[in-house]
């Protein structure tokens, strides 16, 4: 049976696939990536569930900037995703020498935004929590999460610029590797850092008692040791990443240019729908501190039914940007329809998981009861829309492979817009939580058929560089 990267290999040289090779090519993709997905997630059931345990106040701080902190990895990971649909092209088309003058260049201009960027964020970073609605209480331990959590904004865009780079490669193991690292990592410092130095079974364990800002710091030491990997990975050990003695940088301006034709329109996405993810959480905000606990474990806990599609987006950038960079049009196409089915698919059965077991899914992350109760609920209330959900991730990763994300960009921005906010702030004074839950399921189920009207009529695969 052929390997990945021999049918990748096989795909890029204009060989014919059988239908069976084109699905296990998908798999093989797929899977490593999903991996790499569900680790990041069980990273922030981690941070979630042993943040928990110090009550509600700090679960609501976290839960108060997780919007925020969403929106500015939107932007991080947009920063470098024109680099890496344009590493996969070169590939694609066999321009090795290509592909490690894009490395190079990427890497130093996804550096520099996010300095810039972290210094932004720390310098607001006592006012951000104020403005999103925080109360006297739960303001000030948000601001100190946050503060940690800018600080180290260099060390996760480098280490998302790397997993790009990589996957864009044709590599989906080595990102799922340091996902996992990463993880298991983020669980040993959150030990150390989060809680004081007590005793476990008779054995002392020693600790900082560092609680929410302990949290930040795991993580944040997590990512840099990730990053740092990451790095060593793409600039010394790749055989097709690697700088080669005498490759100087070339045509600086002109990939730039292409990047961010490619990057800009996802950047305003997540800026909008960061956004509006931000305007979300001062809707929910008013509602109270269980409400707001209970909606930011209820997202953790979704996570952790989206993220395979996230996983099958991340092949389908790969797969499709290769197969586009080697003009074969007519499979670009054929593959794009077979991975976003693969995705609803997927996504459908992640939902039925979710609602069948909700409870013990949001149990995992908080003792408390009411909190427990209440965010079983609005999880139960999203299963719904996860088929199409799951359609428009997967459809983006196809549309993003090929350079097409204004199409995204205008579908994201029009559901959640014209459809979220508005039912949003309508049912959440007749339902509570409830009706932000209802109106986030309604607009994602719209948002499911603009991408699928997309894929099926659009021209997104003749989109020019």
């Amino acid at each position: 049976m052929k390997g990945h990267r021999n049918l990748l290999a096989a795909m890029r040289a204009g060989e014919e696939l059988t239908s069976r090779e084109e699905v296990l090519l998908i798999a093989q993709l797929a899977l490593p990536a999903i991996v790499a997905q569900l680790s990041s997630i069980i990273m922030q059931y981690i941070d979630a569930s042993m943040v928990g345990q110090l009550g509600a106040t700090d679960s609501a701080a976290i839960g108060l900037v997780s919007s925020t902190t969403w929106l500015i990895g939107g932007i991080c990971t947009s920063a470098c995703m024109g680099f890496a649909v344009l590493i996969a092209h070169r590939i694609g088309a066999g321009e090795e020498k290509e592909a490690r003058n894009v490395v190079k260049i990427g890497l130093l201009v996804a550096l520099a935004i996010s300095i810039v960027f972290s210094a932004f964020c720390v310098i607001f970073s006592g006012k951000i929590p104020v403005w999103l609605g925080g109360d006297a209480k739960v303001a000030p331990r948000a601001s100190q999460y946050f503060l940690i959590y800018a600080a180290a904004l260099p060390a996760m865009q480098m280490m998302y610029s790397t997993a790009g780079i990589v996957e864009a490669s044709g590599n989906m193991k080595l990102p799922s590797i340091l996902g996992i690292l990463e993880c298991a990592l983020d669980v040993v410092f959150n030990l150390v850092f989060i809680f004081p130095t007590r005793k476990v079974n008779g054995i002392t364990v020693f600790g900082f008692g560092m609680e929410i800002r302990g949290a930040a710091l795991g993580t944040a030491l997590a990512e840099i040791v990730a990053a740092v990997t990451g790095l060593i990975y793409v600039l010394k050990i790749s055989k097709v990443l690697r700088p080669r003695a005498g490759e100087r940088m070339r045509d600086v301006k002109l990939t730039i240019k292409r990047a961010f034709r490619i990057s800009i329109p996802s950047a305003i996405e997540s800026l909008i729908m960061g956004g509006a993810q931000v305007v979300s959480t001062t809707i929910v905000a008013p509602l109270g501190a269980i409400s707001i606990a209970a909606n930011s474990f209820a997202v953790t806990a979704e996570s952790l039914c989206y993220m395979p599609g996230y996983g099958i987006q991340s092949a389908a950038v790969t797969l499709i940007g290769q197969c586009y960079g080697a003009k074969r049009h007519e499979l670009t196409r054929k593959l794009g329809f077979l991975t976003t089915l693969c995705g609803i698919v997927v996504m459908s059965a992640a939902g039925v998981l979710m609602y069948i077991f909700a409870p013990q899914m949001i149990g995992i992350l908080t003792p408390n009861k009411v909190i427990r109760d209440l965010g079983t609920e609005v999880l139960r209330i999203e299963a719904f829309a996860e088929p199409m959900f799951g359609a428009s991730i997967v459809a983006s990763g196809v549309f993003r492979g090929t350079g097409d994300t204004l199409s995204s960009m205008i579908r994201n921005i029009i559901s959640m817009w014209g459809v979220r906010i508005p039912m949003a702030a309508v049912l959440s004074g007749r339902l509570g939580l409830r009706g932000v839950w209802i109106a986030m399921c309604t607009e994602l189920i719209i948002r499911g058929i603009l991408f699928l009207t997309h894929l099926a009529g659009g021209r997104w695969d003749r989109v020019k560089e």
